[in-house]
């Protein structure tokens, strides 16, 4: 080999490793947060930044059980494949700050929706909140898929400093089988939504095939956003077959396919929908 030619081998892994740093949203620019919050447990997130001030911050919740048991910069036991969880970086790219929410220390065996909805989970997501405002003083979202939904509206009525809210593939039918089947009949929307003022959009996918979260109760849901300013809905369509159960994040209750599609319209209700 000549030694022009050896010095450009030993040179393009640097290279390549000073190409991916600067990649916008790129894997390497995440980092773990933990805090402690008011009611004393302990909180993990991943963090990532844009390269310019953010538009916004959103704060992502997975569906499913929510545990996702972080352990490092995008290292997880659970949920890699999750539709807001593996679009992480897109919502970055469209110049938002994200926080992916793994559940809390007391809660690593798995949240439910009781859990979810409930003053203990809204104060740990006020406290991460107010974490992003420390980090940029900006708008700060809430945005939810299936299960995670839960978490998004009930932080949307009661923890403090959230600006936004996004629900996606929204629980709307609570299965017999739960322990909120007699208080939440219709999941989310037997929440108390008139209670959230924020900018809300519901998206879903006309032939999510997903029992509890049918595209056709949209309008139910924002039917119960009385107070929110605006509530909008975005039904999206098309994408790639599904490699999963209808209920799983590979199909079209998790986006698959459209990803690009679906966060691009997300963000764009974010950075047009400033707070009231």
């Amino acid at each position: 080999m000549e030694p022009r030619a050896a010095l450009m081998t030993q040179l393009l892994p640097a290279a390549l490793l000073f190409v991916l740093a600067l990649a916008p949203g790129s894997a390497a620019s995440e980092t773990l947060v933990k805090l402690t919050t008011p009611r004393g447990v302990s909180q993990s997130f991943l963090l990532i930044k844009p390269e310019q001030p953010p538009a916004a911050a959103v704060i992502l919740f997975a569906g499913g059980h929510g545990a996702l048991g972080l352990s490092g910069p995008g290292k997880m036991r659970w949920g890699s494949g999750n539709f807001l969880v593996r679009t992480r970086d897109t919502f970055v790219r469209h110049g938002l700050m994200v926080a992916v929410m793994d559940a809390p220390a007391d809660q690593q065996s798995g949240m439910n929706a009781i859990f979810r909805m409930g003053a203990a989970h809204a104060g740990d997501i006020g406290a991460v909140a107010a974490r992003l405002r420390a980090e940029a003083n900006v708008p700060v979202w809430l945005i939810g898929t299936s299960m995670g939904t839960f978490s998004a509206a009930g932080g949307a009525i009661g923890a403090k400093g959230i600006d936004g809210l996004v629900l996606t593939s929204t629980i709307t039918r609570a299965q017999p089988t739960w322990l909120i089947a007699g208080s939440h009949p219709h999941g989310v929307a037997s929440m108390n939504l008139p209670r959230i003022p924020a900018p809300s959009l519901i998206m879903s996918h006309r032939h999510d095939g997903c029992s509890i979260t049918p595209a056709a109760d949209a309008p139910k849901l924002k039917a119960r956003l009385t107070a929110a300013k605006p509530a909008e809905i975005v039904v999206l369509d098309g994408g790639a077959p599904p490699i999963s159960k209808p209920c799983e994040a590979k199909s079209q209750h998790g986006f698959f396919g459209i990803e690009d599609e679906a966060v691009a319209a997300i963000a764009r209700f974010v950075k047009t929908h400033p707070p009231i």
